[in-house]
């Protein structure tokens, strides 16, 4: 019987799935929706027409089955993962805006259930057919809380929404150029939403003046019966009484938790710079150094969304709690199966623990004290990996001055193909080069790029060879590999030497790429992503299999003996 088998992707995705990730897409859709309302409501600002108009799209699209099903299932998923934050978080780092966002979003069920209640639920149970002539007519001659109730609720869920996008988006590559035109939107969209809301109820009180309007507008088929109404009110005051318990309890189980800890012990953390803190067991490694104010790297926040914060344990680390899928699965994308290395926002030791930090936290001062200079963006490039060979028999027979010449003859050639082909030289390791592609380009330019600029090195290396051909016994070889991914790009180092580079899987599995082109016996190996990305010919170069260390799947890739042939394929593709 065959085993049905999901895609390695697919696998991988999966993996990579967390509660932060499904709390976060379901934001985006509840997002959406704000979105769409606050467009209506300032569709107010021309007239009640538009208003009615704007409104049954709205209507349209939202109550579609399929879209309704989703949209309710991401309220309530996302509404009740933000209950489960409150009671799972248990430390904040200092200075951000974290405990904000998560106190607006609890805060969002309990200003808005009475506009659910009087609209969404009055046409659920009683077939009502309040649209904004009606619910506005409510708001604005009714009590005048209920206006400021409904402005706050905007607001806040505005808001809220603001700051998990801006959490979410604050890593990737365009943030920085758009957060101006971004937060002046943030900014346009809400106010707009609130003068159409304001303009319309004017003109609803307007027109209500004339008993037609009323008649057409306010009938009992459309605003309901006083009946109704009372039971409507029942139902969200139960609404708000059941909340607000189910926020005592988590509350309470909070504190049920921490007497437990306390009651249950605590473990000594040991720092690789001495430092040791007696903390309550269940306190992650990050939250334990947070609470204690011990420096501590962590770029995402403590989301598992990078590596940073990652710890090389002492000892044994067989009585460590296994890691949770998230972990596992960022563990994996840095390429180590090391069983001591962990993340220290995943990481809650029940036992003593001494450990190091892979990653020391930034405390320079001056330029780089800004938390945010040296936070990297999280974006698509495409790695090329050089390398000379044969340097080491060359330095065995020449003075050391006139390698040096030979292997800066070699870099530069390499750096202007790399150049002309729209790719930046990014790091110099001896006699080799990382060259990166897509800093400023799309995906596919930047794959198209790489392999037009391989074989321009190929060229470059070949007229080289030609110059030197009296000085040197044999031609230069070199090995290339090229892989795209999604990678780390920023500053790192200490104080005033800090470097812009890449970090991440895709850059390691290139250099790997290239080492393996020593076996393979060519001189560049290409992803299939990269190739297929370009929009090179499938038949130009062969295809085949390789096992690359770290990775539990072999990778297809393209090999080519003689990297002349590139320019004209990669310039096709382009």
């Amino acid at each position: 019987m065959t085993r049905f088998s999901l895609p390695h992707h697919l696998r991988t995705a999966f993996r990579g799935l967390g509660l932060r990730q499904i709390r976060l897409v379901c934001g985006i859709i509840l997002f959406c929706y704000l979105l769409s309302h606050f467009l209506n409501h300032a569709l107010g600002n021309i007239s009640l027409d538009a208003l009615a108009e704007g409104v049954s799209y709205h209507i349209a699209f939202w109550q579609f089955l399929p879209v309704a099903i989703v949209f309710y299932a991401a309220a309530l998923t996302h509404g009740g993962l933000g209950v489960w934050a409150l009671y799972q978080r248990r430390q904040f780092s200092r200075g951000t805006i974290e405990p904000l966002q998560l106190l607006l979003g609890l805060s969002i069920p309990a200003l808005i259930f009475s506009h659910i209640a009087g609209v969404r639920l009055g046409q659920t149970l009683y077939g009502q057919e309040k649209l904004y002539p009606q619910v506005l007519y409510s708001y604005w001659t009714g009590p005048s809380w209920r206006l400021w109730l409904m402005s706050a609720a905007l607001l806040t869920s505005w808001t809220h929404g603001c700051i998990g996008l801006h959490f979410w988006l604050r890593l990737k590559p365009f943030y920085r150029r758009a957060a101006p035109w971004l937060l002046a939107c943030a900014v346009l969209i809400p106010t707009l939403a609130l003068l159409g809301f304001y303009r319309g109820g004017r003109d609803v009180i307007a027109a209500s003046t004339t008993a037609q309007w009323r008649a057409e507008n306010l009938s009992q088929k459309q605003m309901g019966t006083p009946m109704e109404g009372a039971k409507l009110e029942a139902l969200m005051n139960g609404f708000l009484i059941g909340y607000l318990g189910l926020i005592g309890t988590a509350l309470a189980a909070r504190g049920a938790r921490a007497l437990h800890e306390r009651r249950g012990g605590v473990v000594t953390l040991s720092y690789n710079n001495g430092r040791v803190i007696r903390v309550p067991k269940g306190l992650s490694v990050l939250e334990a150094s947070q609470r204690n104010n011990v420096p501590h790297a962590s770029m995402c926040g403590g989301r598992a969304r990078c590596s940073t914060c990652r710890i090389r344990v002492i000892g044994d680390p067989s009585h460590l709690p296994p890691p949770s899928p998230r972990e596992a699965f960022v563990l994996a994308q840095v390429g180590t199966d090391d069983p001591s290395i962990r993340l220290a926002c995943q990481l809650r030791p029940t036992d003593d623990l001494s450990f190091f930090q892979l990653f020391m936290p930034n405390l320079a001062h001056g330029a780089h004290s800004n938390p945010s200079a040296g936070i990297g963006q999280e974006r698509y490039l495409v790695s090329l990996f050089v390398d000379m060979r044969g340097s080491t028999s060359l330095a065995e027979k020449r003075l050391p001055f006139d390698v040096v010449f030979i292997v800066n003859r070699f870099l530069t050639a390499v750096s202007q193909a790399v150049l002309s082909n729209g790719g930046q030289p990014n790091q110099f390791v001896g006699d080799g080069m990382l060259a990166l592609f897509g800093l400023s380009a799309d995906p596919q330019v930047a794959c198209s790029q790489a392999i037009r600029a391989a074989g321009d090195i190929a060229v470059n290396v070949a007229e080289l060879n030609r110059l030197l051909s009296h000085d040197l016994p044999e031609p230069i070889r070199f090995g290339i590999g090229i892989h795209g991914g999604e990678v780390i790009v920023g500053e790192i180092g200490y104080r005033d030497h800090m470097v812009f580079t890449a970090l991440g899987d895709a850059v390691n599995v290139a250099s790997r790429l290239q080492d393996l082109t020593k076996t393979l016996g060519c001189q560049v190996i290409i992803s299939d992503d990269v190739y297929a990305r370009a929009g090179i010919g499938p038949d130009i170069l062969p295809q085949r299999e390789v096992e690359i260390r770290g990775r539990a799947e072999p990778m297809r890739v393209r090999t080519a003996a003689d990297p002349t042939d590139l320019v004209a394929g990669g310039g096709a593709a382009a």
